[in-house]
């Protein structure tokens, strides 16, 4: 079973973590489903960047991104080449990865968090 972990977080995630991740869910699904209350504020339909990550490890173990997830990455807070949305990332058998969630999301900056 892949491996995710999550780097510290001051909010979401203060120690980090290491979750067992299921194959053929998305690193968001994987994330909520241990306990990592990472924004989703489309609801996983690729409308948004509040689930942003950056992939530190294993950003090549995951499937490709789409064209739209690429057009809005481009409006991400702090993107950088390894970043992908969480709702749009899928974990494959082989997807060890390390993750790290930005300080601050777009929904963040707006409501002056």
């Amino acid at each position: 079973m892949p491996q995710l972990v999550v780097l510290p977080h001051v909010e979401l995630c203060p120690d980090g973590a290491v979750i067992d991740a299921t194959p053929g869910k998305s690193i968001c699904d994987n994330l909520l489903e241990h306990g990592i209350e990472i924004e989703h504020a489309c609801e996983k339909s690729c409308a948004c960047t509040t689930c942003h990550v950056v992939i530190r490890e294993g950003f090549n173990d995951l499937t490709p991104s789409e064209e739209d997830e690429d057009d809005l990455l481009d409006k991400a807070w702090g993107l950088e080449p390894t970043s992908r949305l969480s709702c749009q990332a899928i974990v494959t058998e082989d997807s060890d990865l390390v993750v790290e969630i930005p300080k601050y999301s777009i929904n963040h900056a707006k409501e002056n968090h």
